[in-house]
């Protein structure tokens, strides 16, 4: 199987704690390393932070291609008792062109934007197998907390398979015409093809556990599980790497 994570890295404000890497191809990374899996990163960043965050990706050990902006996306976040997050966009990265979007001979493909307006969706999908995370759909690209709304185009889901959706976003997305639905419940697991899939909780900073996640489940199904067998790998995968 041909696997590819495309996204945004960012710069992440944790409770006041100091400037971190972060970003879906950064988090994602830690499940297809526990999975063995050799796949590819295709990331993006802003020319101030490019340095570090190559020695970062370096330390991964997996391929990437890491193309440069002029911004880097960046948050500020926390966690209340219940793990319920409140976020802030501080800056908003540049979009993706067309010609940084190199994927050549990659099959199943986890597209996940951090903001609304980065990647066209149909311009990577091209006959894969996508997973689309629905950050991409909701969250608006604006600086200050962060809004979402349901202001995107629906023709763009006509090029995704799979389409995963914090409880929030699902809310804000309503009824999707896709073929596998997956929405995520925090500590509490996932609702996949209607199912829910429970998931052990765990008291650790949950920061990137959607996108370890999407990318568990990718892999899964490349390797021919069902969606409700995939999300209970997926869940529990993400269970031991936050443990």
């Amino acid at each position: 199987m041909s696997i590819a994570v495309v996204g945004h890295l960012s710069r992440d404000l944790i409770a006041g704690g100091p400037p971190r890497i972060g970003g879906p191809p950064w988090h994602a990374a830690r499940a297809l390393i526990a999975l063995g899996v050799d796949a590819r990163l295709v990331a993006k960043c802003g020319e101030e932070d490019v340095v570090d965050f190559s020695r970062d990706l370096e330390t991964l050990g997996l391929p990437f291609d890491l193309a440069v902006g002029e911004r880097t996306t960046a948050f500020s976040f926390s966690y209340d008792v219940n793990g319920v997050r409140t976020m802030a966009v501080d800056e908003v990265g540049d979009p993706w062109r067309a010609d940084e979007l190199v994927l050549d001979g990659i099959d199943w493909l986890y597209v996940a934007p951090l903001l609304r307006g980065e990647i066209d969706v149909a311009s990577v999908a091209d006959g894969r197998h996508v997973l689309l995370d629905g950050h991409g759909l909701v969250r608006v690209p604006e600086p200050g907390p962060l809004q979402l709304d349901d202001d995107f185009d629906r023709r763009s889901l006509r090029h995704v398979q799979m389409l995963k959706l914090a409880e929030e976003e699902a809310a804000v997305v309503g009824a999707v015409d896709v073929p596998e639905l997956i929405v995520t419940h925090a500590a509490r697991g996932a609702t996949v093809q209607g199912i829910l899939v429970q998931a052990e909780p765990v008291d650790r900073d949950p920061t990137g556990a959607g996108d370890m996640f999407g990318a568990a489940y990718l892999v899964a199904r490349a390797d021919g599980a069902e969606p409700v067998d995939a999300a209970r790998s997926a869940a529990a995968l993400v269970s031991e790497l936050l443990r």
